[in-house]
């Protein structure tokens, strides 16, 4: 089976070709860094129109990377949501044109899904597992039992851990995009400068919560400013060591919580763009180690936005049969909680 999938749900335009084999035959990404560079954060606007300038090219050099022409395809997906709408917009209607001229189904993805099950196509992974599923909108914890079938642990009160990276960025000076910005000028500082707060540690539950950290930097910028180039690399490495501990912190609780229902610890899979940061996926296998499991993560590649997470979902999707109607809309919040399942001990 060949499934052309489409992510147009924030900054990037993309698609790529996946198959039941959990083959990539194209995997495209054009990125629009420079375009909201000048702003210090996406501009909604700016990144709806470089998607319909980009997206038909883009799958055109797909499909030629591929070797297919759309007749040999079994299912076009895109991002149906959550993102920002006028994006998703332009990737839904584009995949949902492709879908009707060739008489294809339409696999409407949820973006947060696609993260969830990417490990499936670069790991072969079998369910169940835990992910933490971390981003720019959003931080989890669930419990991935098949596909469309999850159970939430835990998830942010407040703000998500990829959004305070971007904060304190901004805050520092480093420019966008914010994650990797923070993660480089870490590792020229030092972690134990500045005690910031460790939000939710050692709280009975799985949630999270990032705002009084971000406050916190925000107050220490204040009060040191005009900042030299050591206290910004001392501040961001005490920020992401604070992220660090909290992260282990809440999936250690997520792990034990996940044993007891399961009787195993893990896998633990780490998934989205703050995945991508190689202290934090140090700690957690750390974690995962102690607690007698294994972390599995996405090559680097796969875990900031791209098409091929959605293919592979939609393809997922699509072996047991579902396929959506054309007129499913594109949707700006969807959160995966919607298809999960609450815990009701998780709190306890």
């Amino acid at each position: 089976m060949y499934v052309l999938g489409i992510e147009t749900s924030c900054d990037e335009t993309a698609a790529a070709v996946v198959t039941s084999d959990r083959a990539i035959r194209a995997n495209l990404v054009v990125s629009q860094f420079d375009a909201h560079r000048p702003f210090g954060g996406v501009v909604p606007e700016i990144a709806a129109r470089s998607h319909l300038d980009h997206l038909d090219g883009v799958v055109e050099r797909a499909m030629a990377e591929a070797g297919l022409d759309f007749a040999e395809l079994d299912g076009i997906a895109a991002t149906a949501g959550p993102g920002l709408i006028g994006g998703v917009m332009v990737g839904v209607m584009t995949a949902k044109a492709i879908a009707a001229v060739h008489a294809k189904p339409f696999l409407a993805v949820n973006h947060l899904e696609g993260h969830a099950l990417t490990v499936r196509l670069t790991e072969g992974l079998a369910f169940p597992y835990l992910l933490l599923l971390v981003s720019g909108g959003h931080c989890q914890l669930l419990s991935v039992e098949g596909v469309g079938a999850y159970r939430r642990l835990g998830g942010t009160i407040d703000d998500a851990v990829g959004e305070a990276f971007d904060k304190t960025a901004k805050l520092l000076g480093l420019g966008f995009p914010g994650g990797p910005a923070v993660e480089a000028a870490a590792k020229q500082g030092n972690p134990a400068r500045f005690a910031l707060p460790r939000p939710m540690l050692g709280r009975q539950g799985c949630d999270f919560s990032f705002s009084g950290l971000k406050t916190a930097v925000r107050h220490t910028v204040r009060d040191l400013e005009p900042l030299d180039a050591t206290t910004r690399a001392d501040l961001a490495a005490s920020f992401q060591a604070a992220v660090a501990e909290v992260l282990v912190d809440r999936t250690r609780r997520a792990l034990q919580r996940f044993a007891a229902t399961h009787g195993v610890p893990g896998p633990l899979v780490v998934a989205g763009g703050v995945a991508a940061n190689l202290t934090l996926r140090s700690a957690l296998a750390e974690l995962a180690e102690s607690e007698g499991t294994r972390l599995v993560a996405p090559p680097l590649a796969l875990c900031t936005d791209n098409a091929a997470m959605i293919a592979w979902a939609g393809l997922e999707r699509l072996r047991l049969g579902a396929a959506d109607p054309l007129d499913f809309p594109a949707r700006p919040r969807w959160p995966l909680d919607s298809l999960a399942r609450p815990d009701k001990e998780a709190a306890e």
